[in-house]
């Protein structure tokens, strides 16, 4: 059965200021990746605008009402220090959880074993009332409940490799045994969150790395604390949010990982997702901002993903 890819132009359109880590260039550079004869195989569809109605599985409507007030007609709108949106952020928002939510769609009609979303803005570091970390909405707390309310998936996991602790999933989970989130990150970092010791109803899995470690501590992190813990609960549904800013080449953090860690670590959820939830895996673009780095990871990923 085919991997299949959803990204949409619009996601170019989501312009953030100069110099700015989170910009257009990253999709380009994932794009090129992917036209690769090695990937002509790849199902790609253009990612559907999604329901607004789910953004309220994982954020109250006044949130939600506040950001969309603040999309700018013209410029570039601070939401906070490091997020901005610009006139066609909403809809690229609204395409990102449309894509998502599809992809959770694809996973159980049996379209499609597996589904990567080439999408942004991120979304990750989103909490239940708070934008922050060049995210607005948690796009993978929403395909989650989607799974839920849709599917009536009992059983979740939001897998996290991106080398930010997703402070947003956290939070949105955090007393919610019917969702497993793990999560492998940098500690300390941005957001400073993440520490072994946050569990939530017993349902949290941090495994922080310290800065300047490499692919034997991320492998063994997976190892030891996030395959057991996938093995324990048995998810319908496995949700990778999936930051390639554990790269080596990454110029926000500092842990030394390759590509072939990525390859790994798909391999590795693909395992567990044919184990206990019909092969159902979605992958869910977050950082990345070496565009090298990503190009060659997200390669990596998508090129495990299909080989089913």
């Amino acid at each position: 059965m085919a991997t299949r890819l959803y990204t949409h132009p619009i996601f170019l359109e989501h312009i953030t200021p100069p110099g700015h880590p989170e910009r257009p260039d990253r999709l380009r550079a994932i794009e090129r990746v992917l036209d690769d004869e090695a990937f002509a195989a790849l199902d790609r569809v253009e990612a559907p605008q999604g329901d607004e109605a789910t953004i309220l599985y994982a954020h109250p409507a006044d949130f939600v009402a506040r950001v969309r007030a603040a999309i700018p007609d013209e410029g570039i709108a601070r939401i906070d220090a490091d997020t901005t949106a610009s006139p066609k952020s909403w809809q690229a928002v609204i395409t990102a959880i449309g894509a998502a939510n599809a992809a959770v769609d694809d996973v159980f009609a049996g379209r499609a074993d597996n589904v990567f979303v080439a999408a942004r803005p991120p979304g990750h570091h989103a909490e239940k009332t708070t934008a922050m970390g060049f995210c607005f909405f948690n796009t993978a707390a929403i395909a989650a409940r989607y799974a839920q309310k849709k599917h009536g998936a009992e059983r979740v996991a939001v897998v996290d490799w991106d080398v930010h602790h997703g402070n947003g999933t956290q939070d949105i989970f955090w007393d919610d045994p019917s969702v497993l989130y793990c999560s492998t990150h940098q500690m300390p970092l941005y957001p400073g969150t993440g520490a072994k010791s946050e569990t939530g109803a017993g349902n949290i899995v941090n495994a922080p790395l310290a800065p300047r470690t490499g692919s034997e501590v991320f492998r063994d992190a997976f190892l030891s604390r996030v395959l057991p813990a996938l093995d324990n609960f048995a998810p319908d549904l496995i949700v990778i949010s999936a930051g390639f800013d554990a790269h080596h080449r990454d110029p926000l953090a500092e842990i030394n990982l390759t590509e072939d860690d990525f390859d790994w670590a798909t391999g590795q959820l693909m395992q567990r997702a044919a184990i206990h939830g019909g092969n159902r895996l979605v992958s869910l673009l977050e950082g990345g901002y070496d565009l090298q780095g990503l190009a060659f990871s997200v390669a990596a990923h998508v090129g495990r993903l299909m080989k089913g």
